[in-house]
Order: structure tokens, then sequence, then C-alpha cells
């Protein structure tokens, strides 16, 4: 929005190389303003603005965009520019940025560091991909718990000013072994000789760093905090995540598990950034797959072919009866599988959610039979189209509804619960199995009924 407005001005500046008066106007924003402003303008026109920034504002702006803007102005910047933007980062967004990068890109880049910042960087990019290590950052607050108030806030003071947040302060032993947390309000309010071990919080929760992200998100969600230390095998602080960093982590998984029950694979970036071959590559197997299995809905139909000779009427009525139970089914695995995510369900509350979900079932089958009943009986009150038999037709459809939808409702609840009891992600695969399994079943249960219903006048 911001970048939008501002445009026609930028880029009339750029062509002038009205330098001075670009950098006034930039640094009255915000870096995140400054980002947004970034991403309406051309490749070459970002890389001019943010060599006139000041350098520590050029970093947090380039922190601030995508991957996608970032490995395009690495590319537009010179050696100097990178160099200076790549050492004044912060270590967990440089190594976002390196992760994505290929491996050639990446090794030039890193020799461009600085040698403390290169092994701090290196040291990072040696953690397992999606790992906890690569989101931490070395920068944190470490106190001895032999020390005073007055010792703890010496010590910040002179490290203070680099750091990227320090209202939580971790106690370490001499072997540097994580013994405990103290908030920084504590220590403000506190009297200068008192002891820092009389200030624990004697809740230190910590992150393994070979865990993966999602562990950071539960346990953010669950101890309520911003900041959360990151600990090896042995127990040793190696760094901290921060919660802006989770939050990241957050949006990324539940992207993908959205596309996911969309029936495709994750497509690992933005949309508009990942090919077209790419996207159809990721989106054809389940494409292919779920066509296969909806033959198994023709062998279906063929197997009652007789009864839809006899009551072509019946046919009529088959997609309103297919899709009742498929969106009855998506919505139960929809809620299922988010309940799951958030923790909400588990696998031992499985008899739960099948009686909550046999009940809704029925329910909201008894209700759209209704509909149905209703709709058949107008129509044929009105035009006859229906013939003699229109009360017995309602009724099928009634019962049918009924039938398909609880069992749409129960299957589309449970298939989650398998998936996950067989250690299957349930987002990949429930909505695709749910759609061919309540097709197949759907007319099973529906000539079924109507042969009950019918027989003798129509069959």
């Amino acid at each position: 929005m911001i970048g939008n407005l501002l445009q026609p001005e930028l880029v009339e500046l750029i062509e002038k190389r009205d330098f001075a008066q670009l950098r006034e106007i930039l640094c009255n924003f915000p870096a995140p303003d400054i980002a947004e402003i970034f991403t309406d303008l051309k490749p070459g026109d970002e890389a001019v603005l943010l060599r006139i920034l000041p350098r520590q504002l050029a970093a947090e702006v380039f922190e601030y965009l995508s991957l996608p803007d970032q490995e395009q102005l690495v590319q537009a910047l010179g050696n100097e520019q990178v160099a200076q933007i790549l050492n004044d980062l912060a270590p967990d967004d440089r190594t976002a940025l390196l992760e994505e990068l290929p491996a050639a890109v990446t090794q030039k880049l890193l020799n461009l560091l600085s040698p403390q910042e290169r092994k701090i960087a290196a040291d990072l990019l040696g953690y397992p991909k999606e790992s906890i290590g690569r989101r931490m950052t070395p920068e944190y607050v470490a106190i001895q718990q032999t020390w005073t108030v007055n010792d703890v806030l010496t010590h910040l003071r002179k490290v203070g000013r680099d750091l990227e947040s320090f209202n939580q302060l971790y106690v370490v032993d001499d072997k540097g072994r994580l013994v405990d947390s103290v908030r920084l309000r504590s220590l403000v309010l506190a009297d200068l000789n008192t002891p820092v071990a009389e200030l624990f919080d004697h809740q230190s929760p910590a992150l393994r760093a070979s865990d993966d992200q999602e562990t950071a998100v539960a346990a953010f969600k669950k101890y309520d905090r911003t900041i959360l230390p990151v600990v090896d095998s042995n127990d040793v602080l190696v760094g901290v995540v921060t919660v802006d960093d989770v939050l990241d982590v957050a949006e990324q998984e539940a992207t993908e598990d959205i596309q996911k029950i969309g029936g495709m694979e994750a497509l690992g970036g933005p949309y508009l950034q990942i090919h077209v071959l790419e996207m159809i590559r990721k989106r054809a197997p389940w494409l292919v797959i779920l066509f296969l299995s909806e033959m198994l809905t023709t062998t279906a139909m063929g197997f009652f072919q007789h009864e839809i000779e006899k009551a072509v009427v019946l046919s009529l009525f088959l997609p309103l009866i297919i899709s009742s139970g498929g969106n009855s089914g998506s919505q139960a695995t929809t809620l299922i599988i988010r309940a799951m995510a958030i923790s909400e369900v588990t696998l031992r509350d499985w008899w739960r959610v099948m009686r909550r979900e046999a009940f809704s079932g029925l329910a909201l089958g008894g209700i759209l039979g209704t509909l149905g009943f209703v709709r058949i009986s107008l129509w044929a009150l009105f035009s006859n189209v229906y013939g003699p038999h229109w009360p017995l037709i309602g009724l099928t459809i009634f019962f049918a509804l009924i039938g398909v939808v609880m069992w749409g409702t129960l299957a589309g609840s449970m298939l989650p619960f398998v998936l996950r009891r067989f250690g299957l992600d349930p987002a990949t695969s429930s909505a695709p199995f749910v759609a061919t399994l309540v097709d197949v079943t759907g007319l099973i249960i529906y000539f079924t009924i109507a042969m009950g219903v019918l027989r003798g006048t129509l069959l």
C-alpha cells in the first residue's frame, strides 16, 4: 500500500539521481514499512535504495524482505554491499537466506563474511534443515549464578548494545550448562547487592537444537514466552529463539497443511514464485490417484445399471447425494485435522469424536433430507415431474441423505485418526481419500435404500 503511493515519486527521484532526497524520505519510515515499499519496486531500484540507506537500517530492512526479494538483491548488489549487509544481519535471518540459495552461491557469500560471522553462519548451517538450530541466534546474555545484580547490570552495559533481545537473561554454570533464567524486570527492581540466585524464575523451559521447528511453535504457545533458550545434547546453552522467528515457522507450517488438505504436495514457496511445471508436478500425482480411484464410482454405477434403467429418475439425484456426502466428509476431516494440529484432539479421543460426529451426521443428514423431501414435494405438486410415486422417491432421498451424510461425517472424522495411527500425515491424505471413499459408498447406500423403498413400484 505504502509502496504504491510512493512508487512514482521514488522512481522519479532515482531517475534524477537525487539520492539525498531519497534518503531523507526513506529514513522517515520504520524498517518494516521500507521493506513494504521495496516489494513494489524493480530489483534494480531496490538495490539503489538499499545502497543509500544507513548501514544498520539497510540490514534491518533486508531482514523484513521475503527470501525471493533477498536473493534478487544479493544478485543486484556488489560484493562490498552484500558483505556489509550479511555481516550486520541477525544470524538466524542470515541462515534462513543462505539455506535457500544454491550451494555455490552460499559458499561465495560465506567467503564475504568476517571470520567471526563466518564461523557463526557455518555452525548454524551445520544443524539439520528444519531444526531449531537453524532458527536460533547465538546472540544472548549469559550470566553466572554467583553474580550480584550490580555485576549483571555492569555486564549488560558492555555487551547489550548489539543484542537483538535481552529481556530474559540465562544463568549458566562454569561449564556453560543452563541453570535457570532471570527476567530483566526482576533485575531492575532488585537491590544492587542482591544475588542472582534469589531472582531465579525456577522454570526454565528449553528447546533442543536438533528438535524440529514445530516443537518451538508448541513450546512458545505452552509457556507464553517471547524468547526461549536452546541447548545441545549436554544441556549447554548454545543460543536463543525469538517469537518472531517462530511466527514465521507457524505461518509456513499452516500454509503447508492447508495446501496438503487440498490434495496436493506443499508448494514450498510463494505461489507466484513457483514455476508452472513445478506446480503441475506437485498437483498431478494426487489428481491421477483420485481419477483412478473414481473409476470405482463407475464400477459401482454399473452394478446398479438395471435399477437405473427401471427408474431413470434416480439418476437425477446422484449429484445431490454424492456432493452432500463429500461436503460433510470434507467438513469433518478439516475439523479433526486442525484439532490434531493444535493438540485439541489426540489418538485416544477417537471414541469421543466418533460419538459426537455420529450425532452430528445424523442431525445434518436429517436437515438435508428434509430439504430434499420438501423440494421433491413442491416440484411434484406443481409440475408432476416425478409421477404418482413421488412420495416414495422423496422418502428415498430423505433416508439416502441421512445415510450418506452420516457416513461421510464418520469417515471424514475417523480417517485422520487411522492415518495418524500408522504414522502418516493426516493433512496429506485425508481429504482425497474421503472424497473417493464417500463417492463410492454413497452410491451403494443410495441404491440400497432405493431398492428397499421402491421395491414393487418403480423397481
